[in-house]
């Protein structure tokens, strides 16, 4: 695994083909490796572009902080 950290909000689709935001946080242990922890908002979006949005406006992240799957 790459100890790079990863970026703080996932948006993909879901199972179901809904849009939805994954709010990832990334510490390290004392060997340097990452854990991350990643938490599904309930959310659901009609498009990518309205999920990255509302990650820039609510959530206050930059549009280098948003992955894309």
């Amino acid at each position: 695994m790459s100890r790079i950290a990863t970026r703080p909000y996932l948006v993909a689709k879901d199972a179901d083909g809904k849009v939805r935001i994954t709010v990832r946080a990334t510490r390290f242990n004392s060997q340097g490796y990452p854990l991350v922890t990643s938490t599904m908002l309930d959310n659901v979006f009609p498009t990518i572009a309205a999920a990255r949005a509302y990650v820039r406006e609510e959530l206050r992240g930059e549009p280098t902080d948003i992955a894309l799957k």
